[in-house]
């Protein structure tokens, strides 16, 4: 095209539309088409888009355990670790995170039961979980490559331990994008802000658009959660206001774009506008537990001070799931009554029984509730944390983080439920069957959503980057 003079510039295809006869007709059949998911819009980051294969599920329910639950107290017994009991470690013992005051072997305080036609065995600390493991695959040999928390916690997230990448999320609703225009497509409530915080449910060098939109944060209650809900609707103007005055806003916005070439970061914040206009449709609602039966309630622990936080996040866990939300993760954290989490290097009796408490009966609620709805064979529920424990005691009675072989758990659509995948050594330390690294954790889940890991790629820096960067096998054992 001929390049104008003076104060003009060159006519893009975005100004010949606007200019043509059929331009507003082709832009209206454009939206159309991007709604139903036959075409993607460039401005619309999160049109639905097809999987690659057949998916075995829609969405994602992460459940993440802050701190790193001890796989040999929870769901990985060891006899020959109660036999040897107060004897030294009869290997060299690798990296760890604490080197000095650590002890000898130490078994589990718990005892284990054999639950379900599959005969799992789960430790009594998780005596409603258990109850569903036919529905559940623990996978035991799961596998990460740092001993500290902030770098284990952004490779469970991210897929790298030392760099900042975009989140699983945030891949998974760039390989799928939304099946609801009217809610974010990856929810994050009330996540940790340590450890790595916001890098763990960012976008990184994805368009901004596909990150994670935070809900409170894990050192909020669920009581201080109210108010900022509270404010998702607009009390002092009508949506038609609002709507002439964002419509406003954008056409500026809009001027802004195209003088910046249309840079995708101010893309997303015009999205973004476009989504917080209309969660005002939905968010109220979905937020609002108050119209839940009071036996729901209780079946997720909300009438317990010691199960109501985590009761809250799985009960809304349900809502968006409900709401075709495409990745939503909950999160047990460190916080107020929680200072450390799981992370028992000390006091592993009082700090697990607690809070494994703390999670037990909403877990239960969530398995249960997915399946009354219909939505546990279409959506995968994925349980877990940056690492397990070791099978040697620290400070008498501890035990230190262990990333070598741990235990994590899928349950609900595409799982081959009722099985255990993997195994660690006699004592737990190491992954000797099936190692499940990370990246293998990643693909299996994407596999699951209907996507190949090796071709859900964006280029950035010069080369395709991928969520499981270079390595990545799917563990196709864990499919039903």
């Amino acid at each position: 095209m001929p390049e104008q003079t003076g104060n003009s510039r060159l006519l893009s295809r975005r100004h010949l539309l606007r200019q043509s006869s059929c331009g507003f007709g082709l832009m209206g059949l454009a939206g159309l088409l991007a709604e139903q998911g036959f075409s993607a819009a460039p401005a619309d980051p999160m049109a639905p888009k097809p999987p690659h294969f057949a998916a075995r599920a829609k969405r994602v329910i992460f459940m993440f355990m802050h701190g790193g639950p001890s796989h040999l107290d929870t769901f990985d017994p060891k006899p020959l670790l109660t036999r040897d009991h107060g004897k030294p470690l009869p290997f060299k013992r690798p990296l760890t995170f604490a080197e000095g005051d650590t002890g000898s072997l130490l078994k589990s305080p718990w005892q284990f039961r054999r639950y379900g036609q599959s005969g799992l065995p789960v430790s009594e600390l998780f005596p409603n979980v258990a109850k569903h493991v036919d529905e559940m695959c623990i996978l035991r040999s799961v596998v990460g490559d740092s001993v500290a928390h902030g770098g284990a916690v952004l490779q469970l997230h991210t897929g790298s331990n030392t760099f900042t990448r975009p989140s699983m999320g945030s891949w998974v609703i760039y390989g799928l994008g939304t099946e609801n225009r009217n809610l974010p497509a990856y929810l994050t409530l009330k996540p940790g802000l340590s450890h790595g915080g916001a890098k763990n449910w960012s976008s990184g060098f994805l368009p901004a658009g596909y990150q994670g939109t935070a809900v409170g944060h894990g050192g909020m209650s669920v009581d201080e959660l109210r108010e900022p809900i509270e404010h998702l609707k607009n009390k002092t103007l009508s949506s038609e206001q609002q709507r002439y005055e964002l419509d406003m806003l954008q056409h500026m916005n809009r001027q802004s774009a195209d003088r910046w070439n249309h840079d995708p970061e101010f893309e997303a914040r015009i999205q973004a506008f476009e989504l917080a206009f209309r969660m005002q449709t939905e968010a109220p609602e979905a937020f609002d537990i108050s119209k839940e039966s009071d036996a729901t309630k209780k079946l997720y622990g909300l009438d317990r001070p010691e199960t109501r936080d985590f009761a809250w996040q799985c009960l809304m866990a349900r809502r968006l799931a409900q709401r075709d939300v495409r990745f939503i993760q909950i999160s047990h954290e460190y916080g107020p009554g929680n200072e450390v989490g799981w992370d028992a290097h000390s006091e592993l009796i009082r700090l697990h029984t607690r809070t494994a408490l703390a999670v037990d009966q909403p877990i239960h609620g969530l398995l249960t509730d997915l399946k009354a709805h219909g939505l546990l064979e279409d959506t995968l529920v994925v349980w877990g944390g940056e690492f397990g424990r070791t099978p040697i005691a620290q400070s008498g009675d501890g035990r230190d983080h262990n990333p070598y072989g741990y235990t994590m758990w899928m349950a609900g659509g595409g799982v081959r439920g009722g099985t255990a995948y993997g195994a660690t050594d006699d004592y737990g330390y190491f992954a000797v069957q099936d190692r499940m690294h990370i990246h293998d954790l990643h693909a299996t889940i994407l596999h699951i959503l209907g996507m190949d890991h090796k071709r859900l790629t964006f280029p950035y820096g010069g080369r395709n980057f991928r969520l499981t960067d270079v390595a990545g096998e799917v563990a196709l054992k864990v499919l039903a």
